[in-house]
């Protein structure tokens, strides 16, 4: 029986909370949330032992063996150090900081007390993408040669958003990132555009709304990542590995697997956002992070992946910037 602390009941804290109840042998010891009313309605959820919004004693309690951290990502840092010198297993949703020398911090500090720590990239965990990890490891695609990539959100984040997150590449374009490291390989360089082609609100927060990547793997591969912040059809995201020998494709064109078909056309509907598309991803990654744990492994993705992924977003977020090619390796910690 693992004893939990969950940190954080918003939108996206409570999709992982339903998910955490679900999984047998896990004690929810506490549910913690700034908002004492938001924790004590994921204490009824969770049927945990107590709700608190003392967050740093639900975290430091005896009786917890690990951390769900789903708060704000401002307060990623702070709760990983607290969990991570508490010597408690971490889940935390992504990223580690918005600032790499934070996250190198916070990394080199999770690597000296040898704590677990998981990074919420669930893509990884979808079932699609799990099938294609599979098809190219088994060498089914040949050599690797291109990667493609297209992520489109069904609605524009308010400007108080905008204005904490990072950016897009940081905040959104990082999943696709993430992926072609997942699937393809390290990445040495990257030439990103953006543009404000959506909402005039994204330039006011100093970010755009639609950009493109192009990315040069080490492994001599080339991809692109389409990166939008609205799509007036659904949620949208595809992608594609193309080798020497075959191709996997991984999308999903429908949230009902049914179509009507009547006078020489038919209907099908989309996923509207998020949160139904990846519904399953969401539930393995926490299943996988705690299967981790019992079993004496390091769950992945971890620290390392985290900051190697932030590196690249942060590289295509410079390349934008300043209006030319960024190798990977250009973007290093101050100290």
């Amino acid at each position: 029986m693992i004893g939990v602390a969950f940190i954080g009941v918003g939108r996206m804290g409570l999709t992982h909370l339903c998910n955490l109840s679900a999984i047998p042998d896990v004690r929810v010891v506490v549910v913690a949330d700034a908002r004492r009313e938001a924790a004590e309605q994921g204490k009824a959820i969770a049927r945990a032992e107590r709700a608190t919004d003392d967050i740093e004693s639900a975290i430091t309690d005896p009786a917890v063996d690990a951390v769900l951290i789903a708060t704000p990502t401002a307060t990623h840092a702070h709760l990983i150090e607290v969990a991570a010198n508490a010597g408690k297993a971490i889940w935390c949703e992504k990223p580690i900081a918005l600032d790499l020398d934070e996250t190198q911090r916070i990394v080199a500090l999770v690597n000296a007390k040898c704590v677990p720590l998981q990074i919420g990239f669930m893509r990884r965990f979808d079932p699609g993408y799990q099938a294609a990890k599979r098809k190219i490891e088994a060498g089914e695609l040949g050599r690797i040669e291109t990667f493609r990539a297209l992520g489109r959100d069904t609605y524009p984040p308010p400007l108080k958003f905008l204005q904490g997150s990072g950016g897009i590449f940081l905040d959104m374009a990082v999943h696709d990132f993430d992926l072609a490291r997942y699937l393809v390989g390290e990445v040495e360089e990257v030439h990103a555009w953006g543009a404000t082609l959506i909402d005039e609100r994204f330039q006011e927060a100093g970010d755009a709304d639609t950009a493109i990547t192009l990315l040069r793997f080490a492994n001599g591969a080339l991809g692109v990542v389409e990166t939008a912040r609205r799509s007036a059809w659904g949620y949208d995201i595809r992608t594609e590995v193309a080798g020497s020998d075959g191709k996997v494709v991984v999308e999903a064109v429908q949230k009902t697997p049914m179509t009507f078909s009547r006078r020489f056309g038919y209907e099908g509907d989309h996923f509207e956002n998020f949160p139904d598309r990846f519904a399953a991803a969401y539930r393995l990654e926490i299943e996988a992070f705690l299967a981790a744990l019992r079993a004496g492994l390091p769950p992945s993705p971890g620290p390392a992946d985290a900051l190697e992924t932030q590196r690249l977003a942060l590289a295509a977020t410079r390349s934008w910037r300043e209006g030319r090619p960024v190798r990977v390796a250009e973007v290093q910690p101050t100290h």
